[in-house]
């Protein structure tokens, strides 16, 4: 049933963006400008409030589950590098689709799932998967989407700068606060804490937006974009999971896992796309029509594996 509410909120907020477009509210200059803002403010906050709860993971519990957590991102990122070769995916939408292979909507569609499976407590677990999770998307999925624009200007693909970000610096300051159990005034919180609720609903209405340019009739007419929602939603988690039981033993690091990696293509990658001349129109296809397949995949493999 939480699933269910998710998915009609997000399909809510794209369907006020697909009207926005349509009514010229929302046109390409201030949807770009509205990724600005999620790219630059909204999701830089977002990260920050993972390190403002007042519990805590220590000891054996924290060890494994970072330990997970990396080998997650590592197999992911291999992945990442082996997919559109074997899809034989266009060389414009390459990096669009390393960069869906690694990024998931873990924020808005799976901490709450996490929460109604596991309890608040579980979303311990869950947000240590964004920290490397953000600093992967400010680095590798900037690579990914700028890598013909930097190879226009005769660039390699990232420089310090795009490195050292304000999502990354986000990161380093959620490590740090963390780690020293650093105080947060209340008003810090509260506007942090305001600021990082933008990041859902402007995200999911520019992808709602950009649907208003495409034909929603091919959208299920795709067979690569079809076979990697496939592989993406179903093969991963599934896969991955079983994987993991054979070394965890924890029901709530293996559920979390399992939420992490079933829920579709993240709506950064289509602000990312949208910021760094990837291939935008591909990222909203592949975060839409993932996200209405997660529907029926993300029951399917919670049956299959746990």
């Amino acid at each position: 049933m939480l699933l269910l509410q998710q998915m009609v909120v997000l399909f809510i907020l794209m369907g006020l963006g697909y009207l926005c477009s349509i009514k010229s509210i929302i046109t390409d200059e201030v949807g770009k400008k509205l990724s600005a803002i999620v790219v630059n403010i909204a999701n830089p906050a977002l990260i920050l409030t993972g390190c403002m709860g007042e519990e805590k993971i220590q000891g054996q519990e924290l060890l494994i589950t970072a330990a997970v957590m990396l080998a997650v991102y590592a197999a992911l990122l291999v992945l990442a590098q082996l997919l559109p070769w074997l899809l034989r995916v266009d060389r414009k939408s390459c990096g669009t689709y390393k960069a869906m292979t690694v990024f998931s909507n873990i924020g808005f569609m799976g901490f709450p799932v996490v929460s109604a499976l596991y309890g608040s407590g579980a979303l311990l677990y869950a947000a240590l998967f964004m920290i490397p999770y953000n600093i992967l998307i400010y680095t590798y999925g900037v690579s990914a989407m700028a890598v013909k624009e930097d190879t226009d200007n005769g660039k390699s693909g990232v420089s310090l700068g795009r490195i050292l970000n304000i999502g990354v610096i986000a990161c380093i300051l959620t490590i740090v606060i963390y780690l020293l159990g650093l105080s947060i005034p209340e008003f810090i919180k509260t506007t942090v804490t305001q600021l990082s609720n933008l990041t859902a609903p402007l995200s999911m209405m520019i992808i709602g937006a950009s649907l208003a340019s495409i034909d929603l009739r091919k959208l299920f007419m795709d067979g690569k974009l079809l076979v990697f929602s496939f592989i993406k939603l179903v093969i991963i988690p599934a896969a991955g999971v079983l994987l993991i039981k054979q070394f965890v033993n924890s029901e709530v690091i293996c559920g979390v896992c399992m939420v992490m990696l079933a829920t579709p293509v993240g709506s950064m990658t289509a602000m990312l796309a949208q910021q760094y001349d990837g291939d935008y129109e591909m990222a909203s296809k592949g975060v839409a029509l993932t996200t209405i397949l997660s529907v029926a995949t993300m029951p399917l493999v919670s049956w299959m594996v746990m």
